[in-house]
């Protein structure tokens, strides 16, 4: 990491109380494995019905994936009251498995802003990870205003 981006506000504990207060965090059934340092992994188990036509996991949830790893990856630096301010995805191949994997960690981290990037890989049945897609963004504080 380029930064020095110790955890502010957030135990994994906390992290995960945090996700799985979001409806649709809890539909997926997504699970915060790993929070602090400077970087968060966000996984799901895929399953039918988050896949598209074709087999494959549904763009849709990839993109949700990396959202949430990056803006949780972000709260290590900036403290727990902050939103995603944009990312780009870049899909490199189909995902298809049973486990999706978002690593995101900090690349640089302000007072207001932090940008970070994500790894997002599934995994087969026999623990081979493949990397399916890769993201960044830019998350910002809420300048003292609590969520609400």
């Amino acid at each position: 990491m380029a930064e020095d981006t110790t955890t502010i506000g957030l135990d994994l504990e906390r992290a995960r109380q945090s996700l799985a207060a979001q409806p649709f965090s809890a539909l997926l059934g997504a699970r915060i494995t790993a929070y602090g340092d400077g970087g968060a992994t966000l996984e799901l188990d895929v399953r039918a019905e988050l896949e598209q036509q074709h087999g494959f996991l549904h763009g849709g949830v990839l993109s949700y994936a990396a959202d949430n790893a990056l803006t949780f990856a972000a709260g290590t630096a900036l403290g727990p009251a902050i939103v995603t301010g944009g990312f780009s995805i870049q899909y490199l191949r189909p995902a298809r498995g049973r486990l999706l994997r978002a690593r995101a960690e900090v690349v640089h981290a302000g007072r207001r802003q932090a940008v970070c990037r994500c790894d997002l890989m599934v995994t087969d049945g026999d623990g081979t990870e493949t990397l399916c897609a890769v993201a960044q963004g830019t998350v910002m504080a809420l300048n003292g205003q609590a969520p609400k």
